[in-house]
């Protein structure tokens, strides 16, 4: 019997490691394998399906993705600097997280990234927004999707796992 190949109407399993691609900083590592139906309504990035279409178990890809592929451009205008008086103490420390709703009633969440004497600076960028990002990911398992799966267009999640 072949060994499966990833392809459409199989549920691949992956695990994969983020990277910046200035800095070769590691940005995420996910070792507990992520399914994904291949070519369904919710995967993975098109230009790592497309990469990983025909791998088999154990294969890996390295896939460059620019920042309007995935978390577009850093917007300056999503970055705010305000007097820290102005901010609940609970919020000021660098890497704080905090929530707003803007004008469009859309909900933002703005991180602490820079507190000096008296200001501190809030930015509402996706925090990889701007980057070139190296995606390396691993095969973990690959499996024929069900029939509900491939109906739904996505992998069924197990439970327990988010």
């Amino acid at each position: 019997m072949a060994a499966a190949k990833v392809g459409l109407g199989k549920v691949v399993s992956v695990t994969y490691t983020i990277r910046d691609q200035a800095d070769d900083n590691l940005l995420e590592v996910v070792e507990i394998p992520v399914d994904y139906l291949h070519g369904g309504r919710a995967g993975l990035y098109r230009q790592i399906e497309t990469a990983l279409a025909g791998k088999q178990v154990g294969e890996r890809v390295e896939v460059v993705l620019m920042p309007e592929d995935v978390f577009g451009p850093r917007d300056p205008g999503l970055t705010f600097t305000d007097a820290i008086e102005n901010v609940p103490p609970e919020f000021r420390q660098l890497g704080a997280q905090a929530e707003f709703t803007n004008e469009s009633g859309e909900t933002v969440t703005m991180t602490v990234t820079h507190i000096d004497a008296g200001t501190i600076t809030l930015d509402g960028n996706h925090p990889l927004a701007g980057k070139n990002l190296v995606f390396a990911v691993t095969v973990a398992a690959i499996r024929d999707a069900t029939p509900q799966e491939m109906m739904t267009g996505e992998a069924a999640q197990v439970q327990g796992m988010h």
